[in-house]
């Protein structure tokens, strides 16, 4: 029993000294409606700082070194937006882009389907949360090699209210357990595939990746990753966007 233990904290040694040489593929999602965004161009075009949501993205994963790989599942009646994207933007890692599905779980689905052979983990990331950095991306991959899983989130500093559909309270929930999840969530891939699987034969609905994990019985690691993180979801996000990108003192350092 001693020694199976010694050799699983050497391995987990080993994996947390090298993670670089672990191959984590990446799938950015960028196929929303927008609908809460309310014009003619998709969240994921929005410029923030002079540069569509959706590049900033894909520039924090080419950047991060332990992503070897990227999918992009973009919208259809996009695809033309998509052309030429990885020269004009430099983004090496850009494997591959493909078809989103009528869902964001579907979608990343598709992404996975088309990850290489030689991915032993997947991170999944919403393409409107283009504040994320390299450095946030590594520290949940870090977490996931460890864990299996881990999510991007961010401790709640409001209280929490639980209600019912007349919006009358049910419940207060201690404001210490609750967090805000967010992306990128990365899973080692076997446990992906089994999560979804589950989901797939179990006919779930879920809104994050994590929750597929949960389902299957999969225990998830929150990382704190702060508040920046946030997703553009509605107007009044952007000018947000850019206050914090101008708080990190590169608000326009990436304008074309």
């Amino acid at each position: 029993m001693k020694k199976c233990k010694l050799i699983g904290a050497l391995v987990s040694t080993l994996k947390r000294v090298h993670p670089k040489k672990i191959y984590v593929s990446a799938i950015i999602l960028a196929a929303g409606n927008s609908i809460r965004m309310g014009g003619p161009v998709t969240k994921q075009w929005m410029n923030i700082g002079g540069i569509p949501a959706v590049v900033r993205s894909l520039r924090a994963f080419d950047s991060c070194k332990s992503i070897k790989e990227i999918i992009l599942c973009v919208k259809k009646d996009e695809i033309a937006q998509y052309n030429g994207i990885a020269k004009k933007y430099q983004i090496k890692k850009l494997k591959k882009i493909v078809f989103g599905s009528k869902s964001r779980q579907l979608s990343a689905l598709e992404g996975f389907k088309n990850i290489s052979d030689k991915s032993s983990y997947v991170a999944i990331h919403d393409a409107a949360r283009c504040l994320i950095t390299p450095q946030m991306i590594e520290k949940t991959v870090r977490a996931a090699i460890i864990n299996g899983s881990a999510i991007a989130a961010s401790k709640a500093t409001d209280t929490v209210k639980v209600v019912n559909s007349r919006l009358l309270v049910t419940e207060t929930p201690k404001r210490d357990s609750v967090w805000l999840a967010s992306t990128p969530q990365v899973f080692e891939t076997e446990i992906y595939r089994a999560s979804a699987y589950v989901a797939l034969k179990d006919n779930i609905t879920v809104t994050d990746d994590a929750s597929m994990a949960e389902h299957a019985g999969f225990a998830v690691k929150l990382v704190d990753v702060g508040k920046e993180n946030i997703k553009i979801t509605s107007p009044e996000d952007i000018f947000l966007a850019e206050a914090i990108l101008e708080m990190r003192g590169s608000a326009f350092s990436n304008k074309e």
